[in-house]
């Protein structure tokens, strides 16, 4: 067995406490995992501490791999250990070592001992593969950790709240509930059937207006984000599980927080840019006037729901989130495997107006919202400069060095999806700014969309 060696070390500006409690609570496995990997865990018992185990589920291109890995030679403030006791590989010791490096700073250096299947036959054909995929596994992992040690820092004057968050096991809302937790915030996972701590901390059931008002009691924010995927086919079913999985539990949620002895300060609660309908070439802001089609109507009375909580002195904010990049989930996932296929193009004539934002340029901008207390209102969730879906599409291929010849025509699009749903997403035009964030000091960072696709793609 032919041993290789990757290293790579890292200096950041935090205590060495401080970037070792980072990896030892709840959330850090989320947040380093690539999402280009598809991580899915499948069972974890303890932390990091010897002993705990992880068995998980990892992509490898198009093929889904098992590990299970076990944490070995913890020392407090100075190393914890992975080794791989079942997996792909023939060897596998992952060692995280911390050191302190000068005043208020630190190091972390990811050091991994591996050997691939096959003795020197598996080293030929997929050495330099292995070693390539590690250097761009720990770029991810390295400016990640980087970025969201800054991002908790910033606010490491404020003290740790009790946070409770619907739709936590989506896809914005897995990856905020991980931020939050490594920060140090309590997360309580509000969510459907029987409480399963860490999976579902507070059980409730907005169709049957079913939520203890005790679970809640005491919590300092609530950061709602729980509703029906818009990305399935309009059908009559579907339309009304669209509204009602906004409007029923948000109001059930507003309701509730209204009636609690100690309420929270703050409620942010999901919302939507196409509340401003499809408007062309127009730029707009949290002050532009609301669309009329379907899916701005169900924003109106989304936000509106929210009454009960603002009546009762809440602070409530409405997030209007963007289109989401993420490789992990939202429209880019979706047109992923065209593109890596070289089959990707434009909708219709591209002339249409898309705002994207960076999937943790949204989780960032939520905790702005949720730290800064002059934040009320409507907040438009987006990075500073729209573009239209023509140049998305060619950044997009150009990033994966892929070509965008094809054109899919609004009759396909009308055809597929229905007109009404076609018209209202894949060919709306929505040109929005994000100015509430800006003039709140809120710092993008991912602004281009080039950046964005480049890091949530590893490429």
């Amino acid at each position: 067995m032919t041993a290789q060696i990757f290293s790579k070390t890292l200096h950041v500006p935090v205590p060495v406490e401080t970037l070792f409690a980072w990896h030892e609570r709840p959330g850090a496995f989320e947040r380093l995992s690539p999402p280009w990997d598809k991580p899915r865990v499948l069972e974890h018992t303890g932390g990091i501490r010897d002993g705990a185990k992880v068995t998980l589920q990892v992509h490898a291109g198009p093929i889904p791999t098992t590990w299970t890995v076990e944490h070995r030679d913890y020392i407090v403030n100075r190393q914890f250990r992975d080794v791989m006791t079942s997996g792909p590989f023939a060897r596998w010791r992952h060692t995280h070592l911390f050191a302190p490096d000068g005043i208020g700073a630190s190091t972390l250096e990811d050091h991994i001992e591996y050997a691939l299947p096959l003795g020197a036959l598996g080293s030929a054909v997929g050495g330099d593969y292995a070693a390539s995929t590690l250097a761009r596994v720990f770029q991810y992992r390295h400016e990640l950790l980087t970025a969201d040690l800054a991002g908790h820092a910033a606010y490491a004057d404020r003290p740790r709240m009790r946070i409770a968050i619907t739709g936590a096991s989506g896809f914005i809302g897995t990856q905020l509930a991980a931020f939050l937790a490594t920060g140090g915030h309590e997360v309580l996972r509000i969510g459907r059937g029987p409480v399963q701590p860490g999976r579902v901390d507070v059980s409730w059931d907005p169709a049957r207006s079913v939520l203890d008002p005790g679970a809640l009691e005491g919590v300092d924010a609530v950061i709602h984000l729980a509703g029906a995927s818009i990305a399935e086919r309009w059908t009559a079913d579907h339309r009304a599980a669209i509204r009602s999985s906004r409007i029923d539990g948000t109001s059930l949620l507003a309701r509730t927080l209204a009636k609690l002895t100690q309420k929270p300060t703050v409620l942010l609660s999901g919302s939507a840019i196409g509340i401003y309908g499809s408007r062309g070439d127009e730029v707009l802001d949290e002050s532009s006037k609301h669309g009329t089609d379907y899916l701005a109507d169900v924003c109106n009375a989304w936000e509106a729901a929210t009454e009960p909580a603002s009546r009762a002195g809440i602070r409530v904010v409405h997030l209007r989130t963007g289109i989401v990049q993420g490789a992990a989930g939202g429209a880019l996932a979706v047109q992923l495997p065209l593109f890596r296929l070289g089959l990707g193009g434009q909708l219709a004539s591209g002339a249409q107006w898309i705002s994207p934002i960076a999937l943790d340029d949204e989780i960032g901008a939520i905790y702005h919202c949720l730290m800064h207390d002059d934040v009320i209102g409507p907040v438009n969730l987006v990075a500073p400069h729209a573009l239209t879906n023509e140049a998305y599409t060619q950044v997009l291929a150009t990033v994966l060095h892929r070509p965008s010849l094809a054109t899919v025509p609004a009759f396909a699009l009308r055809l597929v999806l229905g007109a009404e749903m076609a018209d209202a997403t894949a060919l709306a035009s929505q040109r929005v700014v994000p100015t509430v964030l800006l003039r709140s000091g809120f710092r993008f960072r991912l602004p281009e969309v080039a950046a964005m696709l480049r890091f949530e793609l590893g490429v």
